[in-house]
């Protein structure tokens, strides 16, 4: 008989975490959403319930709260003993939409670029606070999570992480080319190095000197995030051999994050993160999927 798979999905309660979960269950799957928000977590499950999914359960986590990680590994030590997928969906922008009317009309993220900041402002801002908050969540939390399942995953047969990135996620976006080419370069890289830049941009951040040390200028905290994220995803998949770690970006989905524009729905949106965590045993790790292909983790 074949074993069940267990898999935890953060930010399961809305948009495409809450995909990954109906899909995933409907492969199978034992289902662990988490969400930070316990009453919009249980409505989630029971959302999935109502329509015939059974296979889910609620279990509430704050990623960036150790206290709240713990009590998720005691849930899956008592529950589950093992996990087979791990999938780090939960995050945040960082910013704040001033004017969403405008921002829609203007074409929503396709006005996002750093020739174009002047014709940005007024419609959304990026307070330090966000900024680092985005961080904390995006890629501190991210890790935290990681690093308290790691050994379930390793008790697991077929153990996969799926890393919900963004093609803001490409270094391209730095203009600090040596910095850009130490992001990339895998073999050197460390995290305590990732660490140093993040705090590195944050003091940059709060001293508004992101111009003159060559980083992003707009959505800066989100597009650091997703930078540092995927290539902790390639060192995370050079230090466990055994487990498939990968990167991938959903496309620009339909969501509450993208202020509800994009071009996909949600449903479209999950597909390419379910199928990552779905890889055979033999699928690649340390790589980063653009939607349903393998991609480089920077433009040329």
């Amino acid at each position: 008989m074949e074993e069940t798979r267990c898999a935890v999905v953060t930010g399961g309660n809305k948009g495409i975490g809450f995909e990954i979960c109906r899909q995933l269950a409907l492969e199978g799957i034992e289902i662990i959403l988490t969400a930070r928000n316990e009453s919009r977590g249980v409505e989630a499950v029971d959302k999935l319930n109502a329509s015939g999914i059974s296979n889910v359960v609620f279990h509430q986590l704050d990623i960036t709260d150790s206290k709240s990680v713990q009590n998720l590994v005691k849930f899956i030590e008592t529950h589950f003993k093992k996990l087979d997928i791990l999938v780090n969906n939960a995050a945040e922008f960082g910013v704040d939409y001033v004017d969403d009317k405008t921002f829609k009309e203007r074409g929503g993220f396709a006005q996002v670029r750093d020739d174009n900041i002047g014709n940005l402002i007024g419609i959304f801002e990026e307070p330090y606070d966000l900024g680092e908050r985005c961080l904390n969540i995006n890629y501190y939390g991210t890790k935290r999570v990681t690093e308290a399942l790691v050994p379930f995953l390793q008790l697991s047969k077929s153990p996969r992480i799926v890393n919900v990135s963004s093609n803001a996620g490409d270094p391209h976006w730095f203009q600090n080319e040596e910095l850009k080419q130490e992001l990339y370069d895998i073999e050197n890289l460390t995290e305590e190095r990732i660490d140093e830049i993040i705090q590195w941009f944050l003091r940059d951040f709060k001293a508004a000197k992101l111009r003159e040390n060559g980083w992003p200028l707009t959505v800066s905290a989100y597009k650091v995030s997703k930078i540092t994220l995927n290539a902790y995803t390639r060192l995370m998949a050079r230090k466990f051999p055994n487990i498939l770690v990968n990167a991938v970006h959903p496309g620009y989905v339909i969501t509450d994050m993208t202020s509800n524009i994009g071009i996909l729905t949600v449903e479209e949106g999950a597909k390419a993160p379910v199928m990552v965590a779905l890889l055979p045993d033999d699928g690649p790790s340390g790589a980063y999927f653009d939607k349903m292909e393998i991609a480089p983790f920077t433009l040329t």
